[in-house]
């Protein structure tokens, strides 16, 4: 990707939803517990990039079942009625999450005095899953002048009254790698959004 100014560099990373999701228009919600712990999610032993240093991991308790909260998930295709910032989104593979499955998404990006309104478009590949419990997928998400290199741990477990979902994300890149902590806060607030909506949506599928 082109390189791009270290002022349009910050200027891109706070207008762009890095995590892949809606930035902070989403309220976090009240369970969430926010941590950096030494030792990574994993899926069928595979974890985050160990060597990036952009990343973030959160977790939720979703009151509803673990049937529901997998199905709201896992169909992809229907993430633009839950989360409000993915545009589109389209399985490139017919059946359930398995690895080698892969879809293909955007998001919008906003105008900002140094970067035109875009579109960032994202190529997830399913690395690992492990149906009700865990997925880690991988991909890029390309924009104008930007480009994200990201690896994504999902897990779920059964808790008292619902399903824990922790979540782990790292990014590498010219562009994050420029500011670490900007890309930082900015992936915080959009995992913490995206379970906001995961939790939503669930729950309003499978109501306690």
């Amino acid at each position: 990707m082109p390189s791009v100014r270290s002022t349009s560099i910050c200027a891109a990373l706070f207008a762009i939803p890095i995590s892949l999701t809606v930035l902070a228009t989403a309220a976090v919600p009240a369970d969430a517990t926010a941590h950096q712990p030494s030792a990574s999610l994993t899926c069928r032993g595979k974890s985050v990039d160990p060597d990036a240093r952009v990343r973030y991991r959160t977790q939720t308790v979703i009151h509803a079942s673990l049937r529901t909260i997998w199905r709201v998930q896992t169909d992809v295709e229907r993430w633009p009625s839950w989360q409000t910032a993915v545009t589109t989104a389209e399985r490139l593979d017919d059946g359930p999450f398995r690895p080698g499955s892969a879809f293909h998404w955007t998001t919008p990006v906003p105008p900002n005095p140094h970067t035109p309104a875009t579109s960032l478009d994202i190529t997830s590949t399913v690395r690992q899953v492990e149906p009700g419990s865990c997925i880690r997928w991988t991909g890029p998400a390309v924009g104008e002048g930007l480009r994200i290199d990201g690896v994504h741990v999902w897990r779920f477990t059964k808790v008292r009254n619902g399903v824990l979902v922790s979540t782990e994300e790292t990014h590498t890149g010219p562009q994050v790698d420029a500011n670490v902590p900007a890309a930082t806060q900015i992936l915080r607030q959009g995992l913490e959004a995206w379970l906001h909506d995961l939790k939503t949506a669930a729950e309003a599928h499978d109501p306690a």
